[in-house]
C-alpha cells in the first residue's frame, strides 16, 4: 500500500513538540492518572496505562513521577478528578479536527475550545461530525533507506495491521491501538528501531496545506495546544513548510 510523503510532516510536528516539553509532561501525568483510574494500576492488565507509561519514559519523566500519577489515579493519594471530553470540528478549508481533553471543569473547557475554533477560522461541530473520518491506531515510522521487504515481513509477523510505503521512501507500520507497544518492542529486538511512533487518530483522507493556508491552519492548531485541558489534537491537515 502506498502513502503520501510523511517524513517531512513528522519532522515538522516533532520540532514543534520538542518546544513544548513542559506541557507534554503535564499531559502525560494526567493521562496516566486517568488510565489508572479507569483500568486499574497494573500495567499488564491495563494496555492504556502501559502505553501512557511507556510514552512518559520516552519523554524522560522520572519513575517517581510516573508511580505517583498511577497511585493518584488508583485513589491511593489525593488529586484532581479528571474526565475525558472530545470535541470535533472543522478548520481552514474544511479540514477535520478532533480535540481530546481531560478536564475537571467541562464548562471552562468547552468555552476555551470554542473560542480557539472561532478566533482562528474554524467551527466547533457536533459529536460524531468528523470522528468517522479517523481510525484509532498505532503508527511507527521508519526513515527512508530501511530494508522495506524485511521490515514488512517482520512487522506482519509481529502483529501489525498494515505496512505503508510512502512516496518519500519512508515506511509506516500501522498497528491496533493496544498492540502498538508489543509490535514496537518486537521490531526493536529484530533491529528495526522506529524513528517516530504514536497511538493516534489517523485521518483516512489527508488535506495538504501550503503557504498562507498552512500558516492559518497552524495558528488554529497552536491555539488548541495553548488550552491547558487539551491532551491531543488530531487533524486531516498535513502542513508543509
Amino acid at each position: 500500500m502506498a502513502g503520501h510523503s510523511q517524513w517531512a510532516n513528522i519532522q515538522h510536528r516533532k520540532g514543534r513538540q520538542d518546544a513544548k516539553k513542559g506541557k507534554i509532561a503535564t499531559r502525560l501525568i494526567k493521562e496516566i492518572t486517568v488510565a489508572s483510574r479507569m483500568g486499574g494500576s497494573s500495567l499488564d492488565g491495563n494496555p492504556r496505562l502501559r502505553l501512557a507509561v511507556d510514552k512518559a519514559y520516552d519523554n524522560n519523566l522520572t519513575k517517581e513521577t510516573v508511580e505517583r500519577a498511577i497511585k493518584r489515579g488508583a485513589g491511593e493519594v489525593d488529586g484532581a478528578n479528571y474526565e475525558e471530553v472530545r470535541y470535533e470540528g472543522y478548520g481552514i478549508n474544511g479540514a477535520a479536527i478532533i480535540v481530546d481533553c481531560l478536564t475537571d471543569n467541562r464548562v471552562r473547557t468547552v468555552a476555551e475550545v470554542r473560542h480557539a475554533f472561532n478566533k482562528h477560522g474554524g467551527n466547533l461541530g457536533t459529536d460524531g461530525s468528523v470522528a468517522f473520518m479517523f481510525k484509532h491506531c498505532g503508527t511507527l515510522l521508519f526513515a527512508p533507506g530501511v530494508d522495506e521487504d524485511k521490515l514488512m515481513e517482520a512487522a506482519l509477523e509481529a502483529g501489525a495491521d498494515d505496512v505503508v510505503s510512502n512516496d518519500d521512501g519512508s515506511v509506516e507500520i500501522v498497528t491496533g491501538p493496544y498492540d502498538f507497544v508489543q509490535v514496537k518492542e518486537t521490531l526493536a529486538t529484530l533491529g528495526f528501531k522506529s524513528d517516530a511512533g504514536e497511538v493516534t487518530m489517523k485521518a483516512q483522507n489527508e488535506v495538504v496545506f501550503t503557504g498562507d493556508d498552512a500558516a492559518r491552519m497552524q495558528k488554529l492548531l497552536d491555539a488548541f495546544d495553548a488550552v491547558d485541558d487539551v491532551q491531543d489534537v488530531y487533524t486531516s491537515a498535513v502542513i508543509q513548510d
